[in-house]
């Protein structure tokens, strides 16, 4: 998809689509982490901190119980 830059004040913005937004499962409210490797942008949608915790936390429960599996696995 190629999009153009927006005035924005004297800012520029970018559109993002309401169908691209739905697929990212972000909203108005979400906050976007920005990076760039100085040729292109990238903007990553924030998760919510709890479901992150939570899915570190089930992480940690399966490496501890499966870690000779887990080794074979990564062979």
């Amino acid at each position: 998809m190629i999009k153009s830059l927006t005035k924005h004040g004297n800012s520029l913005a970018v559109l993002i689509e309401k169908p691209i937004l739905e697929l990212l499962g972000a909203d108005s409210d979400t906050p976007f982490d920005i990076t760039t490797d100085g040729q292109a942008l990238v903007l990553t949608p924030l998760k919510d901190p709890k479901r992150q915790s939570r899915f570190a936390s089930a992480l940690k429960k399966v490496n501890a119980r499966y870690p000779k599996v887990l080794k074979k696995l990564a062979k």
